[in-house]
């Protein structure tokens, strides 16, 4: 046994902390940067060959796919935080139920979220902030974009899988194809033959296929959490499971859509079609500058959860301080950038010299405390990836769902667009505190367990 070479989620539990954080975050963050960089970039296309409108309408979809992929996302985050247990305790089998499960239910659900998203169809894109000239264009992307969301829930389920079992290349790779190949067709559909919205929409569904693809070959050649016919069966302590820590992330992203769908009412009402857009450009740099620091918490996640299931506590204190240095380090940094910057960033979006204006004086407010966001982003994961389902619960939901709904549909009746902008740093600092309190009591009984005071 001894002269068997360990297998990928094996060196989770032997190699040293911080490189083996570096080798888990870094495919992790470049995939990040360039699925971001696709958001950015496709956001550019869309703004300068079909118009600042088509960014708006965009950011009235999002909501919708977004929370129909996220259901992929919660499945497959909440899954992998039992393989990585399961690999780390030496049973590979419930770590192949667990896939075998994810699948299932992946694909139940969000087909019929498609076939529900399609026939409300009207209505979502109104209620999301689609009025007056946004409406028609909208209404051309939502539908044919969700035509492919059951593709991209997989990939998005998937992706989390191949990271839990210490394949963090194969993650990036998985990442980077759609973003890529989204761009190409971007320029192929819009540019050169002049398809508008439509081209902008199938460039997006195509490259989700594309994405699928990949992660298929993964699994049925690269794996070692291939699946047989019997993997695939109902198990109901693993649904249950699943579903709790799933949950999880699937409210978190539950919340970004609920903010999206009042912001863009509230901004609406505000200051109409050049306010949206606005929030259309910084949630894209929301998805975009924060990289390292998502990079950081998704190369955390496996790490901490496979030590905690192997009963490393050691080791899983060390991950938790190494990760919290390396993301505030970079948090600084990003805000730095972003503050000297700020204008030149918005110019790139657009020619509207209004919305640029207004684009680099939100962005120097919102991202203000982004130096401590990452005590926040850890503080949930650790809990998520030790498979704590209620803590790590509160404290997704404790930033946008407790704290910023109610600061975004109260400040703006006193301070107009300014009270959307400084609701942001508020909630940041607010649950920054205290999820800092919860991520100390979880180290003090570390320190506990490990024979520490």
């Amino acid at each position: 046994m001894s002269d068997q070479q360990p297998t990928k989620s094996q060196l989770l539990g032997t190699q040293p902390i911080t490189g083996l954080l570096i080798k888990q975050a870094l495919p992790a963050s470049i995939g990040i940067l360039v699925m971001s960089l696709n958001i950015l970039v496709d956001t550019i296309f869309v703004g300068n060959w079909i118009g600042s409108i088509a960014i708006a309408a965009i950011n009235v979809v999002l909501p919708v796919s977004f929370f129909i992929a996220a259901l992929g996302m919660a499945i497959g985050i909440g899954g992998s935080s039992i393989i990585s247990r399961a690999l780390g305790a030496d049973d590979p089998d419930k770590a192949k139920r667990t896939v075998g499960n994810q699948i299932s239910i992946t694909l139940l659900i969000t087909v019929l979220s498609v076939i529900l998203g399609l026939w409300f169809i009207d209505d979502l894109v109104y209620s999301f902030g689609g009025k007056g000239a946004i409406f028609e264009p909208a209404k051309i992307y939502y539908r044919i974009v969700l035509y492919g969301v059951p593709v991209l829930a997989l990939c998005m389920m998937g992706n989390n899988v191949i990271r839990a079992e210490g394949a963090p290349k194969h993650a990036m790779i998985a990442m980077m194809i759609p973003s890529i190949g989204n761009l190409v067709l971007d320029y192929v559909f819009i540019k050169q033959l002049d398809m508008g919205m439509h081209g902008a929409a199938w460039a997006t569904t195509i490259s989700y296929f594309l994405c699928f693809a990949y992660i298929l070959w993964f699994f049925l050649s690269r794996s070692e959490l291939l699946c047989s016919w019997r993997h695939f069966l109902p198990d109901w302590n693993i649904l249950k499971e699943i579903g709790a820590l799933g949950f999880v992330t699937l409210s978190r992203q539950a919340m970004s859509s609920v903010i999206y769908l009042l912001l863009n009412n509230i901004l609406f009402e505000i200051g109409g079609e050049d306010s949206v857009t606005v929030y259309g450009i910084i949630g894209r740099m929301m998805m975009f500058a924060l990289f390292p620091v998502l990079g950081i918490t998704q190369g955390f996640l496996p790490i901490a959860g496979y030590n905690y299931g192997a009963a490393q506590w050691t080791r899983v204190r060390e991950v938790i301080f190494t990760s919290l240095k390396f993301a505030c380090a970079l948090g600084v940094l990003i805000f730095i950038g972003l503050f000297f910057f700020s204008y030149e960033i918005a110019a790139v979006f657009t020619k509207n010299e209004i919305v640029i204006e207004q684009t680099s004086y939100a962005l120097k407010i919102v991202f203000i405390a982004t130096p401590i966001i990452a005590i926040q982003l850890i503080g949930a994961a650790y809990y998520q990836a030790i498979g704590k389902a209620i803590p790590a619960l509160l404290l997704t939901l404790l930033r946008m769902g407790f704290i910023l709904i109610p600061l975004i549909l109260v400040l703006p009746q006193i301070y107009g667009e300014l009270g959307v902008w400084i609701s942001f740093p508020i909630a940041d600092v607010v649950s920054t505190l205290i999820t800092a309190w919860y991520l100390w009591i979880a180290m003090r009984k570390l320190n506990k367990v490990n024979g520490n005071d």
